[in-house]
C-alpha cells in the first residue's frame, strides 16, 4: 500500500471515544492536517439518512470506524438487544455511505470477543467462526463479526482496500469509569481508588479472579492503526495486542499497588467470569514489523493519573 498522504481527509468515526480519541491524537501528532469528526449529537450514526448526508457533504478519503456501543460484562449481558442493534446500524450505515462516495481506504475496528469462548490459546485469526461464543457478550460479538464480513464483501464486490483489525482489551486516557457498565480495568481503578479514599478494609471484585486477560494501551492501538493503514491490505482480519496476559486477580493487585491501596481484594464467585482466557496471537502483526511498546504497569499508572486529573469530568455512562 502507498502510505497515506498527510493531506488526506480522514474521518475518525467515534473520535470522542477511548479508541477514536487516541487515533485522533496520534494522527495529529504525525502531521495529518485534515481530520474530521462528529459527535453523536451532531450525527447519530444509527440514523442512515444523517450518515449519508454527512459523508456526501464531507467526502473523506479515508474512514476509520472506531465508533461503537461498548461496555463491560454487566452491560453486555444486561442490554444485548441494544448492543446488537446499535452496532449493526452504526457499521452498516458507515460502510454503505463510504461505498456510496467511493471511499477506497477504510479501517474497521472490532473486538477480540469475536472469537469462540474456548478457542485454542493464543487465538489465531483463523479461529473466527469455529466455535460457540461467550454468551455474556455474544450479541456484541455477532455485530462485530458482521462488520468484518461487510469489509470482506466490499473488498470483493467493489475492489476496495478496506481492512479490519481486532484489538484486545483496551484501556487508557478517556476510558469509561462507570462502576457497572465499564470494562474491567477502568472499573477496578475506580473501585480501588474509592476504597482507598474511603479507608475501606476491602474491595469486592466480580468473579473468581481466575480468568486471564490481555490489555493494550490505547495509544499503542492508535499507532498500530496508522501502521496497518500504511502496510496491510488483506481481507482477513488482523489481531492487535501485546501477546501477554494475566489473571483478573493479578490485575487487581497491580492496580492496587499503583493506587496505593493496602486493603483486602475479595473475589465474588457469584458474579460471572466470562471467557476463561482471551489471549491473542499477534504473530502476523509482528511479522509486518509492529509491536506494542507500553508495559502494563506503565499504562496503568498513566491511566490512573489521567483518572485523578479528570475526576470532575469523567465519562461515566
Amino acid at each position: 500500500m502507498e502510505p497515506l498522504d498527510k493531506k488526506s481527509r480522514i474521518y475518525v468515526a467515534g473520535h470522542r471515544g477511548l479508541a477514536g480519541s487516541a487515533i485522533w491524537r496520534h494522527l495529529s501528532a504525525e502531521g495529518f492536517t485534515d481530520l474530521i469528526g462528529a459527535t453523536s449529537a451532531e450525527v447519530d450514526l444509527r440514523d442512515r439518512g444523517a450518515v449519508f448526508d454527512f459523508m456526501r457533504t464531507n467526502r473523506p478519503d479515508v474512514v476509520i470506524d472506531a465508533a461503537a456501543r461498548v461496555g463491560g460484562i454487566f452491560a453486555n449481558d444486561t442490554f444485548p438487544a441494544d448492543f446488537l442493534s446499535d452496532n449493526l446500524q452504526i457499521q452498516v450505515n458507515l460502510m454503505d455511505a463510504a461505498n456510496d462516495i467511493d471511499v477506497d481506504r477504510l479501517l474497521f475496528l472490532g473486538s477480540s470477543c469475536i472469537y469462540p469462548k474456548f478457542a485454542e490459546q493464543p487465538i489465531k485469526e483463523s479461529s473466527l467462526l469455529t466455535g460457540t461464543l461467550e454468551p455474556t457478550n455474544d450479541a456484541y460479538a455477532i455485530a462485530k463479526i458482521a462488520g468484518i464480513m461487510q469489509v470482506q464483501a466490499s473488498r470483493k464486490q467493489y475492489g476496495r482496500h478496506w481492512i479490519s483489525a481486532m484489538p484486545t482489551n483496551l484501556y487508557g486516557p478517556g476510558d469509561n469509569f462507570h462502576p457497572q457498565n465499564s470494562h474491567v480495568l477502568p472499573a477496578l481503578i475506580r473501585r480501588i481508588h474509592e476504597a482507598k479514599s474511603n479507608a475501606a478494609d476491602e474491595v469486592v471484585i466480580w468473579g473468581s479472579g481466575r480468568p486471564r486477560r490481555e490489555f493494550l494501551y490505547v495509544d499503542d492501538l492508535a499507532h498500530a492503526c496508522l501502521f496497518l493503514l500504511n502496510h496491510y491490505d488483506d481481507p482477513q482480519t488482523i489481531n492487535v495486542g501485546v501477546g501477554e496476559d494475566l489473571s483478573i486477580h493479578e490485575l487487581a493487585q497491580l492496580i492496587a499497588a499503583s493506587v496505593g491501596y493496602e486493603g483486602r481484594l475479595v473475589q465474588d464467585p457469584s458474579k460471572p467470569d466470562g471467557t476463561p482466557q482471551k489471549l491473542l496471537d499477534v504473530s502476523r502483526l509482528k511479522e509486518l514489523g509492529w509491536t506494542a511498546s507500553t508495559e502494563l504497569h506503565q499504562g496503568v499508572a498513566s491511566t490512573y493519573q489521567w483518572y485523578l486529573e479528570h475526576l470532575d469530568s469523567l465519562r461515566t455512562r
